[in-house]
């Protein structure tokens, strides 16, 4: 009786529950903007909880339909389930990324092995699996093609998770993958650590070292600074991340041969545009056998000037160019070829200003109209929302933009979702509420939040992102915006940089932020002859961390291995010089170690710049802003999502294969 009594009063107190927390509710915010300001961290696990067990029952209805599987009863079926799991986990691990509290750390550590395990069990049930497998191999030809993808999309994710193994392995699997996610998760951690640490120490953030770096006249400043920077996670203290990295590749290594690849390279590009190392290690040998060769160029031309300073004093006899100096005597380089100085570009780059020109940039390309959503609730106050709308006044969707940096969010720029784009099951089309995320200096009293040329490339890539999510028009969670191969992802954003520093697109937001006077004709034709300066440097370090992500991961065993020595003899396979490191180097890799899902799959930037200068080499036939041209990439690839085949939408765009050559032109290398 007792037992009655407590399981009654609990369920009532559960009811009660449900009612306060904002998950177990209907959001009657603007726009699907989730509630922020009802949101409290002692929310997240019950709405994890009910959300696995709410998934868990969807699934097995699906197990216990008596109907024969078809597309409908299993695969869209499971394309629609996980609502409240989705709904929760959109915005918590959104929200543990740029505004990481201790506390809600902590619910994401919490949270993490649950999920994962939960996600195991969906992919490794065999009753499941059987439905699945039973429309996969039906005939598909009265699917349309989306639905074929979503098929197939699902179908190898039971394979490539581990469905065709013994029961054993498949725990054992399991068992890795909630490590995995832990792991990525400390990885994380220990790196925000670190770049807090940099902070305190130098006064400026990790986001504006590559700046700082270019115009710090102590020469022995720069070079502390470099070793702050470059040993991130490698100071043998409590935020070290040579253990996590290696036992993360010891585990990536034993899956990989759990599910029948020799390496985690082999395993994670086998479904890539790339399909397997070999291609992807020959595409970048190529790009850095050209970078290399411009960076000795470089290094020349810069040797000459630090001459000039060792002539007058400033240097002693015999100083050559060392790690901490390339981006400084680059600089005073690329002052001299081109009188230009950075920093007074910069006086016309206010954020505010550039996210602008960002805006108006999509409107003349894609007609979109940009709206500020006033009084409602963000996750930080720094964040700000914009409705967007097609030139029918129909609703795009939402955009969050979360410019500055601070010490709950992690580094770097990226774009995520807090809901996705799809149809739902009543025929209603739910828009995305997305977001971009940045680390640019915050304004204050005295000064604007102004951006390097760098920054402002990042803001307009970060918007590429944007658009792919913002545009699907996709009826499947499984497929819709940025969901498609990772070597196809990057193209959406990296074409999008191209506009940044068009004459035509600088009269939109290259206000002086002081004077408001438009940037003069005379700086903008120094920006476009600089724009392919130093190219040796900036492609070398790109390819270097793209080559040594590689090599991580076509690592058949991690036995004996040392991270520092590891990293040098790649960097010396590889012909990387001296005097430039990998962009990332082993410990703060956060791309590939961090649960980035770029794993064996940095290359991608590369593999994706080819397509998108090719690209943009029709936009340069056709005029920048040829409404035509623009509307097909719209409809061709931003609404298609992974609804085909990656080179299919390509071709149907550009009437043509890529052009390899595009990249190494674009950059002044062929």
């Amino acid at each position: 009786m007792k037992k009655i009594i407590y399981s009654a009063f609990f369920l009532m107190t559960m009811v009660s529950c449900n009612k306060a927390n904002p998950f177990f509710q209907e959001w009657d915010t603007p726009y699907g903007i989730p509630p922020f300001d009802k949101i409290k961290v002692e929310h997240y696990m019950p709405a994890v909880k009910e959300g696995i067990a709410r998934h868990q029952a969807e699934i097995q209805a699906i197990i216990d339909n008596p109907e024969a599987p078809d597309f409908e009863n299993v695969i869209a079926a499971m394309d629609r389930s996980g609502a409240l799991l989705g709904k929760v986990s959109g915005v918590l691990f959104n929200v543990s990324e740029s505004d990481a509290t201790d506390a809600i750390n902590k619910v994401v550590e919490e949270a993490m092995p649950l999920v994962s395990e939960h996600g195991s069990a969906i992919y490794m049930n065999p009753d499941l699996f059987k439905k699945v497998e039973a429309v996969y191999n039906a005939d598909q030809s009265g699917l349309t093609r989306e639905q074929q993808m979503v098929l197939k999309n699902i179908y190898e994710g039971f394979i490539n998770n581990g469905i065709g193994l013994d029961t054993a392995s498949q725990e054992r699997l399991k068992e890795i993958n909630s490590e995995l996610a832990s792991l990525g998760l400390t990885f994380g951690n220990n790196l925000l650590a670190e770049s807090n640490a940099y902070k305190a120490e130098i006064g400026s953030s990790v986001s504006n070292y590559y700046d700082e770096m270019a115009t710090v006249e102590d020469r022995a400043l720069r070079e502390k600074m470099f070793r702050l920077y470059s040993n991130r996670g490698n100071n043998d203290n409590a935020n070290d991340n040579k253990a996590t990295l290696l036992r993360t590749m010891e585990l990536r290594i034993e899956k990989a041969k759990l599910l029948g690849y020799d390496t985690p390279a082999a395993q994670i590009l086998h479904d890539k545009m790339a399909g397997n190392p070999e291609t992807v290690d020959n595409f970048l040998s190529g790009i850095m056998a050209a970078a290399m060769k411009r960076a000795k160029e470089e290094m020349a031309d810069m040797q000459l000037v630090m001459q000039e300073d060792i002539k007058n004093g400033l240097l002693p006899e015999g100083s050559t160019i060392q790690p901490w100096d390339y981006m400084y005597y680059a600089e005073k380089v690329r002052r001299a070829r081109y009188n230009f100085d950075e920093s007074e570009a910069m006086q016309y780059f206010q954020v505010d200003n550039v996210r602008n020109g960002i805006f108006a940039l999509a409107g003349r390309l894609y007609g979109l109209s940009f709206e500020p959503v006033e009084d409602v609730a963000l996750y930080n106050p720094e964040a700000k929302a914009f409705k967007v709308t097609d030139e029918d006044g129909s609703l795009i969707g939402i955009i969050i933009t979360d410019y500055f940096s601070r010490p709950t969010k992690r580094a770097g720029a990226w774009m995520t979702n807090f809901v996705e784009q799809y149809v739902d099951e009543t025929g209603k089309m739910v828009r995305p509420v997305i977001v971009n995320v940045c680390n640019f200096n915050a304004p204050s009293q005295e000064k604007a939040s102004l951006l390097s040329i760098d920054q402002v490339e990042t803001a307009f890539h970060e918007f590429g992102h944007a658009l792919h999510g913002l545009l699907s028009q996709c009826t499947y969670k499984t497929v819709s915006g940025t969901a498609v191969k990772r070597d196809f992802v990057e193209l959406p954003s990296q074409i999008n940089e191209n506009w940044a520093f068009e004459k035509d697109v600088l009269a939109t937001y290259a206000f002086h932020w002081q004077t408001g006077e438009l940037i003069p004709d005379s700086l903008v034709e120094k920006i476009s002859a600089a724009s392919n300066f130093n190219q040796g440097f900036t492609l070398g370090e790109l390819c270097a961390a793209s080559i040594l992500d590689m090599k991580w991961h076509e690592l058949s065993s991690v036995e004996g291995v040392d991270v520092e020595e590891f990293e040098k003899k790649c960097c010396e396979q590889m012909g990387l010089v001296e005097e430039i490191i990998p962009r990332y180097r082993s410990t703060y890799f956060n791309h590939i170690f961090g649960g980035s899902g770029y794993s064996a799959g940095y290359y991608s930037y590369l593999w994706a710049e080819v397509l998108d200068k090719d690209a943009f080499e029709l936009f340069k036939q056709k005029g920048v802003f040829d409404k035509e041209t623009a509307m097909s990439f719209r409809h061709n690839i931003l609404e298609m999502g992974g609804s085909e085949e990656p080179m299919t939408l390509y071709r149907r765009f550009r009437g043509a294969d890529p052009d390899a050559g595009a990249l190494l032109r674009a950059r002044g290398l062929e």
